[in-house]
């Protein structure tokens, strides 16, 4: 068939489509045409033309070549032909290969699990022969026994160990047993032994790795059997124990105690009427009559017994040495109590503090012309730091109180010389300022008269200096005075002892981790000590002066700080040095738990009825929140005894954490939960705090006086106040006449006798001086026109808001209300 053009094409058929076709018939020649099928790839010769019985006819030879190949093409088919070929020679030898990898894979598997099965059994049928061997000892040994117990005399080992003796018949078969089993356990023994590495003491006495009875135990095994031959009862021997009984107990530990089975102590507790079960507390007495019902000894003991091993010890007098002074340098603020320090150290401490205030306890050792060495303490004068100030005199021997020339006694003055007559102390007063034009002693031994403080100008015992921080006049004087009030004392210490010495200031460093600036008062502390200190212990890892520079040990009336802590402990406590760190941390715990048994003790509510109260009072009271970070615990504490000073019936400041140390995640997400401010003092915020914060709006306030910290506390909580309201009397208006008006209601008609009426104001109803009647003018008018306001003197008319009892003669109060804020004082 043809097509349009003149072009020749294939009939196929099946319906064959012509777009199969690779290759027609063109310009009336006939060639051989190519077609796909589905299934293969057919090659349709041409009419007449017969299939070459060679195969593919060579590249060269063109007679037996297909008809429109060139030599080139067919040289391409054919080295395609042969690449094809060489590929599949290639694929077939690595499948053949992998093959016979996997081969040797699965029988290198096989025979590991036969390995492994075939050890296995070898361990199996060991184990069964060791179990067997030991069941045969066993029967072995219970023979013994029995003809030990069954024998009269004590003869009969005797005459067994005589070469003369003949055997028993039937111990023949057992020894011919036991020979046959050795036998046929010897190479295997030789085996185990040789695998088994070193020689251990059963092997060595025949117990091939078992453990054995002891002579002990085979005597009492054959005083059983005896008595059970016998027919007796076993008795065993009731040993008596020493129980250590504290305050409260669990019946599965009293009994561990005793030695005794917990059942038996809970059917003891039962039967005294007490349904109880092991996992149960009991109180010490009922714990008592239980242990003694047993038969055994109490021994009462208490959770304080933990601090039995830091009392104190009393030293010898033969053991003491003479220790350095302490002394405490105390004050009103600004009277120049660092500075004078400054000026016997010949340093610039107050240059470093904020606003020149001192705000930390700082210890210092000074060294005098004469070689005498002093301990200061030099306290702040603020009133905020009444504990510090009040530490400082617990731990001194004599106190230098400093006061103005030009300033006289002040408040903090009387403060810091009650304090040094609370703690007994020496008192030597200083003079300060005497420099200035303005600056009159007298008129300071004359204030101080009135406390009770009566120096030696004034024929008194106290002595007194007139000294200047800043020309260095008096300071020899004082000196002096210091050395001669020492020698009076004759102080001593024992420094071959344990140390103990209280803390004088507590900080938590970033790079350091908890500091406390110790004074040591007895022994010496020396690098790597173990020690207790309130509730925090650890460990002496350094020793730092105060002049920064390391030291290994630190003796009486010396001030250093110590690293080495587990946490922050609390200004003024005692730090005693122990055997052991055990030792150590179970004090700590101990203290830990009974402060926070105290801590909820005093905030809990003892009676339904002072629960009532204190959620009353709680309802009327307004609570503003904080957080407190200081750098210092001594600050801190401070800082949070004058929060609680600020308020009064209606407002009051809570402080939800305080604590020493940057302000962290943790404080912004309290802060941010309880709706609180956070108060930062001389400590700031680490980064990712600062971005928390900023998220969820947290206010924080840096602040490093506390003065300012105070005194923006005081404002925020004087802003939770409520307005008060006070009412103002502009006026009196007297009803002449009373009129009814449709529509109005009744209408007063008045005279304004006093002040003036205000549309706006509050008026009051007065009958016989008597208020019948509060509330506000529904119209004011004068004439005709509403008015906003009638002066004295004229006429007007009034109406009352939702209200006609109003009748002539009686008098209205026009009065105002205005709202005044109130201040904290």
């Amino acid at each position: 068939m043809s097509d349009s053009d003149g072009k020749k094409t294939l009939g196929l058929r099946g319906g064959a489509r012509p777009g199969n076709v690779k290759q027609s018939f063109s310009h009336g020649r006939t060639k051989n045409v190519v077609v796909e099928t589905k299934r293969k790839r057919v090659v349709v010769p041409k009419p007449g033309a017969t299939k070459p019985s060679g195969g593919a006819a060579p590249a060269g030879d063109p007679s037996r070549r297909p008809a429109g190949i060139s030599d080139a093409e067919m040289a391409r088919r054919m080295k395609a032909l042969q690449a094809a070929k060489a590929r599949e020679a290639e694929e077939a030898a690595a499948r053949e290969a992998e093959e016979k990898a996997r081969e040797e894979e699965r029988a290198r598997r096989r025979a590991e699990q036969e390995a492994k099965e075939r050890e296995q059994r070898e361990a199996e049928e060991k184990a069964r022969a060791k179990a067997e061997e030991e069941e045969r000892k066993r029967k072995e040994a219970e023979e013994a026994a029995q003809r030990a117990a069954a024998a009269p005399a004590p003869a009969e080992p005797k005459a067994a160990r005589s070469p003369a003796s003949k055997p028993a018949p039937a111990a023949t078969p057992r020894k011919q047993d036991r020979e046959r089993d050795q036998r046929g356990n010897r190479g295997k023994g030789r085996d185990d032994n040789r695998r088994s590495g070193k020689l251990t003491l059963g092997q060595a006495t025949g117990g091939e790795g078992n453990r054995q009875r002891s002579m002990a135990a085979m005597k009492r095994k054959q005083e059983r059997a005896r008595q059970k031959a016998m027919g007796g009862t076993v008795e065993r021997e009731k040993v008596i124990r020493d129980v250590q009984l504290p305050e409260a107990i669990v019946v599965s530990e009293l009994a561990n105690r005793m030695a005794e089975r917990v059942a038996d102590v809970v059917k003891s507790l039962m039967q005294m009427g007490m349904m109880v079960t092991q996992n149960q507390t009991i109180d010490a007495d009922t714990a008592e009559l239980i242990i003694e019902e047993f038969g055994h000894k109490v021994t009462r003991v208490s959770d304080s017994d933990v601090e039995d091993v830091i009392k104190e010890v009393e030293d010898s007098d033969d053991d003491l040495q003479p220790r350095p002074p302490v002394i405490t340098i105390m004050g009103h603020v600004d009277h120049g109590k660092t500075s004078l320090l400054d000026a016997i150290r010949d340093a610039r401490v107050v240059a470093g503090e904020a606003g020149g205030i001192t705000q930390h306890i700082g210890a210092y050792q000074v060294k005098t012309d004469g070689g005498t060495t002093l301990t200061f303490l030099d306290t702040p004068g603020h009133a905020a730091f009444t504990s510090m100030r009040s530490r400082g005199a617990q731990v001194t021997d004599i106190v230098v109180l400093v006061v103005a020339a030009d300033d006289a006694v002040m408040p903090q003055t009387i403060e810091a010389i009650n304090h040094a007559k609370a703690a007994e102390v020496p008192m030597i007063v200083a003079i300060n300022k005497i420099d200035k034009p303005d600056a009159n002693p007298d008129k300071v031994r004359t204030d101080l008269l009135q406390h009770e403080v009566i120096v030696e100008k004034m024929s008194g015992e106290v002595q007194d200096v007139e000294v200047s921080a800043m020309t260095g006049q008096g300071l020899d004087e004082l000196l002096e005075a210091i050395a001669l009030q020492a020698e009076i004392l004759e102080l001593k210490a024992n420094p071959d002892r344990a140390a103990q010495g209280a803390v004088i200031e507590a900080q938590l460093d970033v790079g350091r981790g908890p500091v406390a600036t110790v004074l040591v008062q007895n022994g010496t502390l020396r690098q790597g000590d173990i020690f207790v200190v309130g509730e925090q212990y650890g460990k002496v890892r350094a020793l730092i002066n105060d002049k920064g520079d390391r030291v290994k040990e630190a003796g009486p009336s010396v001030p250093v700080e110590v690293l080495g802590l587990n946490g922050t402990p609390e200004a003024g406590d005692v730090l005693n040095v122990t055997e052991t760190e055990a030792q150590a941390r179970e004090i700590a715990a101990y203290r830990e738990q009974a402060a926070k048994d105290k801590r909820a003790a005093a905030g809990a509510a003892t009676t339904l009825e002072q629960l009532m109260q204190k959620a009353k009072e709680d309802e009327n009271v307004t609570e503003l929140p904080i957080l407190m970070k200081a750098d210092v615990q001594g600050s801190a504490e401070a800082i949070v005894q004058a929060m609680e000073k600020i308020g009064n019936d209606e407002v009051r400041v809570r402080v939800l954490h305080s604590g020493v140390g940057a302000i962290t995640e943790t404080d912004v997400g309290l802060a941010e939960a309880s709706g609180a401010p956070i108060f930062g003092f001389n400590v700031r915020a680490n980064a990712s705090a600062r971005n928390t914060a900023n998220q969820k709006g947290v206010e924080i306030r840096y602040y490093s006086v506390i003065y300012d910290l105070v005194d923006d506390v005081k404002a925020a909580a004087s802003g939770l106040l409520s307005a008060e309201i006070r009412e103002k009397f502009i006026g009196y208006a007297e009803i002449k006449e009373v009129f009814k008006v449709t529509g109005v209601g009744k209408v007063a008609g008045c005279l304004v006798t006093e002040g003036v009426a205000r549309r706006s104001a509050g008026v009051r109803l007065l009958r016989d001086n008597v208020v019948i009647h509060e509330g506000t003018l529904k119209t004011l008018k004068r004439f005709k026109d509403e008015v906003a306001e009638v002066q004295s003197g004229q006429e007007c008319g009034m109406a009352f808001e939702n209200y006609d009892d109003i009748r002539a003669g009686d008098v209205i109060e026009i009065f105002e209300r205005e709202e005044v804020t109130r201040t904290l004082d």
